[in-house]
């Protein structure tokens, strides 16, 4: 079995509060009532013969409904969630309105043994935190990301 890995972008900008990051809350009925922990970078999967970067853009696109901004990419390295994904990430410095968005879709059977297929966003919202707030609602291994972005920035 192959690990799964994922690739995202990681929008940051700086105001006068500091760095913010752009983050997207997780849809579905799953992450619906919950906050802290229902947050991640825009990512997605890809397979072993598509490069990590390619991925990451073509995520932002599929996720956001945007296209992935231009700028210098700063590498974050990857980390290991803890259902055993591999999530690969990159920084880039621009801003973008929350209200542009248009997530992506996803199909799953709801309720659970119903036999009913609903459409889902991937993600139902997205929103700018300063990194201390980012980090109380990312994803755990996620942080590392933040942590990362700050060290670069100082």
């Amino acid at each position: 079995m192959t690990q799964k890995r994922s690739a995202g972008l990681l929008l940051f900008r700086r105001t006068a509060d500091g760095t913010q990051v752009l983050l997207g809350h997780m849809g579905g009925p799953y992450f619906a009532k919950k906050d802290a922990g229902a947050w991640t970078v825009p990512k997605g999967e890809y397979e072993p013969d598509e490069p990590a970067w390619d991925a990451a853009r073509r995520e932002f696109r599929e996720e956001l409904g945007l296209a992935p901004p231009d700028g210098e990419p700063i590498a974050l390295g990857e980390v290991r969630q803890t259902n055993g994904k591999i999530v690969t990430v990159w920084a880039i410095e621009a801003d973008l309105d929350p209200a542009a968005v248009e997530p992506g879709t996803f199909t799953m059977e709801w309720p659970p043994r119903s036999g009913r297929r609903q459409e889902f966003p991937e993600l139902d919202r997205v929103a700018w935190y300063g990194l201390d707030r980012a980090r109380a609602v990312i994803v755990t291994a996620q942080a590392a990301f933040l942590d990362r972005l700050a060290e670069h920035s100082a």
